[in-house]
């Protein structure tokens, strides 16, 4: 893949400088979860909300809620007075709320920390479900490249990650979830990812996709029995509730320092992003489906 985002062993970045001077007092898990209609089963899970409705820090969090920004993707040259013009918060978001709208031209790398965020375990099972909305025409909207609306990682796109991304060439552009492991346990002999077949990818192709300049979609990423150490991690796809695939069979070791890693927002991305929700689980459907009405 020609463009993909590496980072580094430590994080330099600093804040968004378009947040606002007073900070805004975050709500509990139980507020948000009101809010968006979430089942009580779900909210007792909840890690991370970041609605944008007050703004570029998350609502709720177990970890930092800091949105970071970095002028280079390999995290090395940080511009401290950085205000990243094309990433605003707008009126238009899912339900009656705001939204994060990125705009073209942007130079910037936008990112969450994971730690305590995303419930990571090293040495044994490990789980979790991440949902986000999105609004946008790919073939219209988006530049001509890979295009990753989120991206959690510590090292690289191809290196105990899991993204989102649109596919460059293909057209109608493909959306994909892709589940790599450590580089070295899923890619042992440094195989070219674009020349693997798509039914032996650690990944979910979707051929045609719903995505819309007109309409929310949904899409809502499960995981469940990582670092295992076995071959048997499984983690799926849903498009607006409704399962879409599904990676399974394979031994998922993802070998993290979570002070190190990172939740990206809109590698190269021009659309709308609402409402990112991390839990601590593999959410059932019927958890998936409360999200997904997008109340």
């Amino acid at each position: 893949m020609s463009f993909r985002s590496i980072l580094p062993g430590g994080i330099l970045a600093v804040i968004l400088g378009l947040i606002s001077p007073g900070k805004l007092q975050a709500e509990t898990a139980e507020e948000v979860g009101r809010r968006l209609g979430l089942k009580e089963s779900s909210v007792k899970s909840l890690t991370f909300a970041a609605t944008f409705d007050r703004g570029f820090e998350a609502d709720f969090a177990r970890g930092d809620n800091r949105l970071y920004s970095s002028k280079t993707l390999d995290r090395k040259l940080v511009d401290a007075t950085l205000e990243a013009e094309e990433v605003v918060t707008i009126t238009g978001g899912v339900g009656i709320g705001r939204m994060l709208q990125f705009r073209p031209g942007r130079k910037n790398f936008l990112f969450y920390k994971v730690k305590d965020n995303l419930k990571y375990r090293e040495d044994g099972a490990w789980s979790g479900t991440v949902s986000y909305w999105l609004k946008v025409d790919p073939e219209k909207d988006l530049p001509k490249d890979y295009v990753d609306p989120l991206q959690i990682t510590q090292k690289a796109w191809n290196d105990a990650a899991f993204w989102n991304d649109f596919t460059k060439d293909d057209r109608p552009r493909q959306f994909r979830l892709g589940v790599l492991a450590d580089l070295k346990v899923w890619n042992p002999d440094n195989r070219d990812f674009d020349k693997i077949k798509d039914a032996e990818k650690s990944a979910v192709v979707l051929y045609k996709s719903p995505f819309t300049s007109e309409k929310w979609v949904n899409i809502t990423i499960s995981f469940s029995q990582f670092n295992t150490g076995e071959k048997n991690g499984r983690a799926r796809l849903y498009l607006d509730g409704k399962l879409q695939g599904e990676v399974t069979g394979q031994n998922q070791r993802y070998s993290w320092d979570p002070e190190k890693a990172a939740i990206l927002l809109g590698i190269n991305y021009v659309g709308g992003f609402d409402n990112l929700l991390i839990f601590d689980r593999e959410l059932d459907e019927a958890e998936i489906s409360a999200i997904s009405v997008g109340k």
